[in-house]
């Protein structure tokens, strides 16, 4: 390759990659509900569609919908006692809450857009205040945008790594591992976010919300000594969540 191709791809691959954080910095707006600036490219709209989509192959995966209604209606009854006693009454999601079939894997986790799925194996060795705990940490995940803020990173990325790929391989690959630990990073302050909303929405509804930190101890135990739950490969370390838990329990009774 002769030098002028060279300075061509390098900046055409400059050009990408500053074309994407220009789209980035256009595309951020301040949360409503949680005052954090975000980055994203979606309607709330486009959030419950995803997510109504998306919910029965996620059941499906976990051996469908746990088949006592009765059950069923008990987490529907705890999810929806959370959201109309907190600030997600007042977003446009449709929260929709799930009891799974599967009774080997200990996890929960959210849908863009309001549906929220508990496996039958976490459920069982939660009380009502622990369920609650669990559930408020996954209206957090809707309210937060957690999902939509990391597709559109993902986005961003992509197009990044694109760019640096046409300009130079090496650099490619930078941006691309570059890409990789933020939306980690960014998870993890998604999960310690849901936890400080969660202990809010507890405490709204009338719940014990030390049984938040009973709840990181019931996941700790369910690794072992050497398997790890779903929940917690998926999540930061449930010992690691405990302070933040407690600071969050003093800041909001305080107010109270």
């Amino acid at each position: 390759m002769n030098r002028g191709s060279w300075k061509i791809r390098i900046f055409i691959g400059l050009a990408i990659v500053a074309f994407a954080f220009i789209q980035k910095c256009s595309n951020t707006e301040e949360n409503p509900y949680t005052g954090r600036s975000q980055h994203i490219t979606m309607t709330s709209e486009q959030e419950i569609a995803i997510g109504l989509q998306s919910a029965p192959e996620m059941a499906q995966q976990h051996g469908g919908l746990y088949p006592d209604q009765r059950l069923q209606s008990f987490v529907a009854s705890v999810g929806n006692k959370l959201v109309q006693n907190s600030i997600a009454r007042e977003t446009p999601y449709r929260y929709d809450f799930h009891l799974l079939a599967d009774d080997q894997t200990i996890n929960a986790f959210a849908l863009p857009g309001g549906q929220c799925f508990i496996t039958y194996a976490l459920f069982s060795q939660l009380n009502e205040a622990q369920l609650a705990g669990v559930l408020g940490h996954e209206i957090g995940h809707v309210i937060g945008r957690h999902s939509a803020e990391r597709i559109a990173d993902s986005q961003t990325w992509q197009t990044a790594t694109m760019g640096a790929t046409v300009g130079a391989g090496d650099i490619g690959g930078i941006v691309g591992s570059i890409g990789q630990n933020t939306l980690l990073k960014n998870g993890r302050g998604d999960e310690l976010e849901s936890d400080e909303l969660g202990v809010l929405f507890m405490i709204q509804s009338g719940y014990d919300p030390y049984e938040m930190i009973r709840v990181m101890e019931i996941l700790k135990a369910a690794g072992g000594p050497n398997r790890v739950p779903e929940f917690q490969s998926t999540h930061p370390d449930p010992e690691n969540r405990i302070e933040k838990i407690k600071e969050a329990i003093a800041k909001y009774q305080n107010q109270g």
